[in-house]
């Protein structure tokens, strides 16, 4: 069983958590409209993602891997963008939501219904759907099909890699990430919600599918703690699939699911009452997405989907810190394409920018909006495409960082975390191996040492190294990667400080980044 203090007191940030040094008052949400996308100037290129070998971005990375320092001077000095001049310049406030859940829990057809109702997607591009997939004998499915766009997918009905779709409402700009479901796809997922601002964990009122998707080996469970551990604080448990034959919108079955989840909120470090709002729906005839529905949920008064994410309050947005940019996919057309989310800071066509951990300098010669228009500049909470000159398509993987000259993240291959082990059957000791998942990265890593347990009840670390840590144990340990990777302490940057350590399709271990090394010194 997980224990919900492990998860809480690893993540734990203190309220005044220090900030960077040019970091300028926080900017308010945005209040003027964003362009609509109907009369786009310029289209992102949509070439097929091509992964390419990490050979050579591994090779220059590490010719270039030095903890701190970058090679290059500042050539450029960032200028600061006041806050109601942002709100003017690009419109809504941007969010990204991910949505989560067991396989089948109805996830894309959610999504789909979404795009739908926020006219994203029109009547006919629908009624095209539904022809096609009562042609592949699908028919239920044909609203998933919007966002399952590959043919994999759609002929087995699963997301394979975390599909995109972007919609407005009044308020808001929105980015849905749809995570798969299925347990061979968890590293996909991470992916996915390691960008998100928000969770959707979509739970099938089905009888018979939330009991196969909430005991264990379902991924119900492994999501909700994925989701945490990847910084997303607030979630929306929606309890779809209320107009099935089997629920009937019966407030019993409801309340039966609500109360199964709440224990184990709790102990995945979830506060039910402050953390989390449950909502009956269904996605796939809309009710309660976009507008309430009274007639079918006489029993609910709470907000529709849409109503509570464009009311929800978002962390406050760092336009003016240094720029991050996590690269979460790369391909060639005409070019480097990278895609990612602005995590901190703002960025301009022109720009010119560090790659890390290879600190190879790029220049920004166009920027994409999440609807693929081309756009003058960005700020952070935006998901962009840029096209890059200076730096080739196959010296990029995923999981390196665009950012500042002036203020380069840390790269290293080795550095010294806090650990919480959570599920592994055996004793982990001095060279144990797995696999690393930090913001858009994954790599190959060995404890090369354990230093200190830390006692559950007083905090304090042992003063002898242990021999090994087991399930259920806290401790500091030193970890080296494959390849040089961009992280930060947790303390001064949780995006890059916090991580999932996975083996054998288990996540075995989450942690955050105490020290980061300098590989010479060790």
């Amino acid at each position: 069983m997980i224990d919900g203090r492990l998860m809480n007191e690893i993540f734990y940030v203190a309220p005044k958590a220090e900030a960077p040094k040019d970091e300028a008052p926080k900017a308010e949400a945005p209040k003027a409209e964003a362009p609509k996308a109907e009369a786009p100037k310029a289209e992102a290129p949509k070439a097929e993602k091509t992964e390419a070998p990490k050979a050579k971005a591994k090779a220059a990375a590490a010719a270039a891997a030095a903890p701190k320092k970058a090679a290059e001077p500042v050539v450029q000095e960032e200028d600061e963008i006041d806050e109601e001049v942002a709100a003017d310049l690009f419109g809504k406030e941007h969010l990204n939501v991910v949505f989560m859940g067991h396989v089948d829990a109805g996830k894309s057809t959610m999504g789909g219904n979404i795009l739908y109702l926020t006219g994203m997607v029109d009547k006919r591009t629908l009624e095209k759907y539904e022809r096609e997939a009562k042609e592949a004998g699908r028919e239920s499915w044909y609203l998933s099909w919007a966002l399952d766009t590959n043919t994999e997918e759609r002929a087995k009905g699963k997301t394979v890699e975390t599909g995109r779709a972007y919609f407005e409402t009044d308020k808001r700009r929105y980015t849905i990430l749809d995570a798969p479901g299925h347990k061979n796809f968890v590293p996909s997922m991470i992916q996915g919600a390691s960008q998100a601002d928000i969770g959707v964990l979509v739970i099938s009122a089905r009888k018979g599918e939330f009991e196969t998707g909430f005991e264990r080996g379902g991924q119900t469970r492994e999501h909700t703690m994925l989701a945490k551990t990847s910084g997303i604080n607030k979630l929306i448990i929606a309890v779809n699939k209320m107009d099935d034959p089997t629920v009937q919108w019966d407030k019993a079955r409801y309340d039966e699911i609500l109360s199964k989840l709440n224990l184990f909120l709790k102990q995945t470090g979830y506060n039910p009452k402050t953390d989390v709002h449950f909502m009956p729906l269904s996605g796939f005839t809309g009710a309660n997405i976009k507008d309430r529905d009274t007639k079918s949920c006489p029993w609910y008064d709470g907000p529709s989907l849409l109503e509570f994410l464009d009311n929800y309050k978002t962390n406050d947005r760092k336009i003016n810190a240094p720029l991050m940019i996590p690269i979460s996919e790369k391909y060639k057309d005409m070019g480097t394409i990278v895609v990612g989310k602005i995590e901190s800071g703002h960025v301009k066509k022109g720009s010119h920018v560090l790659m890390m951990p290879n600190k190879q300098s790029v220049e920004i010669t166009a920027i994409y909006n999440e609807t693929e228009e081309e756009i003058e500049q960005a700020v952070c909470g935006d998901n962009i495409r840029l096209r890059l000159k200076g730096i080739e398509e196959d010296e990029v993987s995923p999981g390196f960082v665009l950012c500042s000259k002036k203020n380069p993240v840390p790269t290293t291959t080795v550095f010294e975390a806090q650990l919480a082990i959570l599920e592994h059957k055996s004793i982990i000791c001095a060279g144990y191996t797995a696999v690393l998942h930090v913001h858009a990265a994954s790599e190959e890593i060995t404890l090369s040492a354990l230093l200190h347990l830390i006692d559950k009840k007083t905090g304090k670390r042992s003063k002898r190294p242990p021999q090994f840590v087991k399930q259920g144990q806290k401790a500091i340990a030193r970890i080296e990667t494959s390849g040089p990777i961009c992280i930060e302490t947790f303390a001064k940057l949780p995006q890059l400080g916090r991580f999932t350590l996975r083996d054998e399709g288990k996540t075995v271990a989450i942690g955050k980044v105490t020290k980061v090394l300098d590989p010479n010194a060790v």
